[in-house]
C-alpha cells in the first residue's frame, strides 16, 4: 500500500477550509472552555478591579458640580474648575503637597531597596533551615493590620514605651517621639520597612531563581568572588523586575497610606503628618464638602499620573524595560 504524499501548501489550505465550516463562537467557547480554570483565576482580581476601581470613576463628575446630597449628581449644576482653583489657593495647599511628596519620596529611598537588600542577602544563604525562618520572621509583619501595627508603634515610641526605656538604660533623655514633628517620618519610614521588607523580598526573590546557574560558574572561573557575582551578574539579571517594580513606587508617590497616618498623627506632628488624603477626609467626611474632597483627590490622581508617566519615559530612553 502506498501513501501518496500530499503537499504542505494544500494540506494548510484543508486545514483553514475546515476551520471557516466550524462557526466562530463554537471555536472560541471551546477555547474558553479549555482554559476555564485560567479563566477563573483571572475573573476575582478583574471583578475587584472593576467594582472597586473604576465604577467609582463615575463619582468623579462631582469635583466639577456644587454637589448636593438631595439633587443628586445629575441635579446638582455645574460650577467647572471651582473647587480646583480653591484648592490651590488654599493656605495649607503647599503644606500639603509637601508632606505628601517628601513621604513618598522617602518611602523609594529607604522602604523601597530593604526588600531587594532582603532578596540578596537571603540569596547567598546556603542554610536552608535558617533561610526559611528568615523569610517566615519577615513575612509576619505584612499580616498584620494597620490598627495594630500602629497599636505596636505607639506603645513602644511612647514617653514611658519600650525605645524610652532602652534610652533611660542607656543614662539618656526621654524622647516625645509622637509629639515632635520631626521624629514623624522617621516612624512612619521605619514602620513601613518593618512591615513590608519581607512580603516585598518575594518577586524579588523570584526573579533571582530565573537567573541561569551558569553565569555564577563563568563568573568563579574568570576569579569573580561573591561580592563582584553579585554586581555583575545578580544584581543584572534582576534589574528588569527592580525598574518595574520602581515605577509602581513612582506611580504610588502621591498615595501615602492614610490609615497609618491618621492614626499615628496628632496636634502636636500635624505640621509634618497631615497629608492630602487626610486633608480630602475631614473636608469630605468631616465637614460634608463632598465636591471640593472629590476635585482634591482628582488632583491628587492627576499629579500621581504625571509622575508615572515621566518615569516611564525615562525608564524607555535609559532602558528597554517600561510599563507602555
Amino acid at each position: 500500500m502506498q501513501v501518496q504524499d500530499v503537499p504542505i501548501s494544500k494540506g494548510r489550505r484543508q486545514g483553514a477550509a475546515l476551520r471557516t465550516e466550524i462557526p466562530w463562537r463554537w471555536y472560541a467557547w471551546g477555547r474558553i472552555k479549555k482554559s476555564r480554570y485560567y479563566y477563573a483565576m483571572f475573573a476575582i482580581p478583574f471583578l475587584y478591579f472593576i467594582l472597586f476601581s473604576y465604577v467609582p470613576m463615575s463619582g468623579i463628575v462631582i469635583a466639577f458640580k456644587n454637589y448636593n446630597v438631595f439633587d443628586g449628581i445629575a441635579g446638582s449644576p455645574w460650577v467647572g474648575f471651582k473647587y480646583f482653583r480653591e484648592f490651590l489657593s488654599d493656605p495649607y495647599f503647599f503644606t500639603l503637597i509637601r508632606n505628601t511628596m517628601l513621604i513618598g519620596l522617602y518611602q523609594i529611598l529607604f522602604a523601597f531597596p530593604a526588600p531587594i537588600i532582603l532578596a540578596l542577602l537571603l540569596n547567598e544563604l546556603r542554610h536552608t533551615g535558617f533561610k526559611r525562618l528568615v523569610q517566615t520572621v519577615s513575612y509576619l509583619p505584612h499580616f498584620l493590620s494597620t490598627v495594630v501595627v500602629c497599636g505596636i508603634i505607639v506603645n513602644f515610641a511612647s514617653f514611658d514605651g519600650l525605645i524610652n526605656q532602652f534610652l533611660a538604660f542607656l543614662g539618656l533623655e526621654p524622647i516625645h517621639f509622637l509629639m515632635m514633628p520631626e521624629w514623624f517620618r522617621t516612624i512612619y519610614i521605619s514602620s513601613e520597612i518593618w512591615q513590608g521588607i519581607g512580603w516585598g523580598s518575594i518577586i524579588f526573590l523570584a526573579a533571582l531563581t530565573g537567573i541561569d546557574s551558569q553565569l555564577y560558574e563563568a563568573a568563579t572561573i574568570d576569579g569573580a568572588n561573591r561580592w563582584r557575582q553579585m554586581f555583575h551578574v545578580t544584581l543584572p539579571g534582576i534589574m528588569p523586575t527592580i525598574v518595574i517594580m520602581l515605577l509602581f513606587s513612582i506611580g504610588a508617590i502621591m498615595a501615602v497610606s492614610f490609615e497609618k497616618v491618621l492614626l499615628l498623627s496628632n496636634g502636636s506632628n500635624f505640621a509634618t503628618s497631615d497629608i492630602i488624603s487626610t486633608y480630602v477626609y475631614r473636608r469630605g467626611l468631616v465637614s460634608s464638602d463632598f465636591s471640593y474632597a472629590t476635585a482634591v483627590g482628582l488632583f491628587n490622581s492627576v499629579i500621581a499620573l504625571v509622575f508615572l508617566t515621566i518615569g516611564n519615559y525615562l525608564s524607555r530612553k535609559a532602558s528597554e524595560t517600561s510599563l507602555w
